[in-house]
């Protein structure tokens, strides 16, 4: 199977991206302060072996660095703007409705970034399942493999651009 640029980088709506914008300019700022700051005043207290404020905040910092990380390479990344065109072909950022072993599943192909706040369900283009579809048509038909190593069919009944 082949991949285009597109496939290989995010697809993000506008709202996502300057939302995760947002995230990271508070991350990478105030919310960095604030760690530093607890591990300072947990450090003031004492013996750091039993100091549980201490070990949990530096938690918290491991956990935050690592978002920012994410979230940069993210943005990095990402192609913003409107989604694609509506031509029925399978690519990140379509609601793809598919005959997954045999059960109809409507989803998103993209990054789980943009349906924060709602219930849709979200594969990655970069998944098993989102790379097998990915460029196929509605009416077409693939097998993917699944993570536990069970090969699953798959058919494409529809594929749109997501609207959020």
């Amino acid at each position: 199977m082949t991949t285009n640029s597109a496939a290989s980088s995010p697809w993000l709506t506008q709202d996502a991206f300057d939302r995760l914008q947002s995230e990271l300019q508070y991350l990478s700022g105030p919310g960095r302060a604030e760690i530093v700051a607890r591990i300072e005043a947990a450090r003031s207290e004492g013996d750091l072996k039993e100091n549980g404020g201490y070990h949990a905040a530096k938690d918290e910092q491991g956990k935050t660095e690592a978002r920012i990380r994410q979230l940069t390479e993210l943005l990095r990344n990402a192609h913003v703007g409107e989604p694609p065109a509506d031509h029925g072909v399978v690519e990140a950022g379509m609601m793809v409705t598919a005959k997954i072993a045999g059960d109809e599943e409507t989803f998103l192909l993209g990054s789980r970034e943009v349906a924060v706040g709602t219930d849709l369900d979200v594969f990655s283009e970069k998944s098993p399942l989102g790379a097998a579809i990915l460029g196929l048509k509605k009416g077409e038909s693939t097998h993917y493999t699944a993570p536990n190593g069970k090969d699953i069919a798959v058919e494409i009944v529809d594929a749109k651009p997501y609207t959020g």
